[in-house]
C-alpha cells in the first residue's frame, strides 16, 4: 500500500479526527482548529508535490511489510547514514515508510545515506508489542549487516522518526544499553550517537488515558502491552546517545508539552544530554515537509550530529 491519500485519514493525522482504531470512550474529540491554524501544511500539500524514489529494498524478513528501503547518495562511501522510521499512529493503514520519501530524498542529495525502515503496525498480524519492536530491531541489524555492501558509515548514526516513528526512534535508542539476552535486543550494537524525534509520542502510558486524540488509545495500548518498562521510552533508562526532541509549535497531534514531559522524567533519571527545540509557527506536517523551517532546522543538526559541518 501507499501513503493513505483519503480525506478521512488525512484528517486523522493532521489531528482534526480520530483515526480508525476502536476507541474505549466516548470522550468528544479535540475541538477543530482556530482560524489562525488554518495557515499550516495540511498532509494533502506535501502529497501534491513530485515524489522522490528509490530502487533499493533490502528484506529483513519474509511479511511483506519488513524490508527497509536505502536512499544511497552518488559517489563514492562511505556515506553518513540516518535511520529513519515513519510513524502513522502505529497504524499501517494510515502510513507507511514512504510518508517519509521527501526528507528522504532531500537528505540523499545532501550526501547522506538514509535507511528507512518499514514495520508491521497494531492492524497487521504480529503487530504491536512484542512484533512492531522486533521488526525495528531486525531493520537495524539489517543495516549493520549490509553496511559494507553499500559503503555506509555506521560508525555514528543518527536514527530519526517522525510521530509514532519518533516513539520507536528513542525506543531503539534507548535499547542500545541493553545487554544482549534482555528482551527485545539487537543481535549487533547499533551505534546510535544522536536521536532525533520529529513530534514523537514517546509515553504509552500517557498515551492510553489521551481520550479524543488523534491516535486513539487502542493503538498506544497494543504498543505497550504489559511491559511499559520495556515499550514506553518515558518509563525506560535514559538513552546514551544524545536526544534532540524537536516539536512544532502548533503541532496538535504532538504538542511540545509532550517531549517537555518526557524530558522532564528523563532529566528526573539523571540523563543530562537532551535538547528541546521548538520551531514557531509550523505544525505535524512540516516536520517532514523540505523547504519548511522546521525541516531546515532538523538538517543542521543532522548534518552536526553526523560531523558534516560544524554547530555554530
Amino acid at each position: 500500500m501507499t501513503i493513505f491519500i483519503r480525506t478521512a485519514l488525512a484528517a486523522c493525522l493532521a489531528g482534526l479526527t480520530a483515526c480508525a482504531m476502536p476507541q474505549q470512550s466516548s470522550e468528544p474529540p479535540a475541538p477543530p482548529p482556530a482560524a489562525a491554524d488554518t495557515e499550516i501544511m495540511a498532509w494533502d500539500d506535501l502529497f501534491a508535490q513530485a515524489k522522490p524514489e528509490t530502487d533499493i529494498r533490502i528484506p529483513y524478513g519474509e511479511g511483506d511489510l519488513q524490508f527497509s528501503e536505502l536512499w544511497l547518495p552518488a559517489g563514492d562511501g562511505p556515506h553518513p547514514t540516518v535511520l529513519m522510521i515513519h510513524g502513522g499512529c502505529w497504524q499501517t493503514d494510515i502510513a507507511e515508510r514512504d510518508i517519509m520519501n521527501w526528507i528522504a530524498g532531500d537528505l540523499r542529495g545532501r550526501g547522506i545515506a538514509v535507511w528507512n525502515i518499514e514495520y508491521r503496525g497494531v492492524d497487521r498480524e504480529g503487530g504491536g508489542y512484542p512484533g512492531t519492536y522486533e521488526d525495528v530491531l531486525a531493520a537495524s541489524d539489517s543495516l549493520m549487516a549490509n553496511w559494507e555492501r553499500y559503503d555506509l558509515d555506521v560508525e555514528n548514526i543518527v536514527a530519526i522518526g517522525h510521530s509514532a516513528g519518533g516513539h520507536l526512534a528513542l525506543w531503539l535508542a534507548a535499547r542500545q544499553s541493553a545487554f544482549t539476552g534482555q528482551p527485545l535486543t539487537n543481535r549487533h550494537r547499533l551505534p546510535i550517537g544522536t536521536v532525533i524525534s520529529q513530534g514523537g509520542l514517546p509515553d504509552l502510558e500517557a498515551g492510553i488515558r489521551r481520550e479524543g486524540h488523534p491516535c486513539g488509545t487502542e493503538a498506544p495500548r497494543l504498543m505497550m502491552g504489559d511491559r511499559p518498562d520495556l515499550t514506553s521510552p518515558q518509563r525506560m533508562p535514559a538513552a546514551m546517545a544524545r536526544q534532540i526532541l524537536v516539536n512544532a509549535e502548533r503541532d496538535r497531534i504532538a504538542p511540545p508539552a509532550y517531549a517537555e514531559s518526557y524530558r522532564n522524567a528523563n532529566l528526573a533519571r539523571d540523563a543530562t544530554d537532551i535538547e528541546l527545540v521548538v520551531i514557531p509557527g509550523e505544525g505535524h506536517v512540516e516536520l517532514v515537509s523540505p523547504g519548511t523551517a522546521s525541516w531546515e532546522r532538523q538538517v543542521d543538526l543532522i548534518e552536526i550530529a553526523l560531523g558534516i559541518r560544524d554547530a555554530g
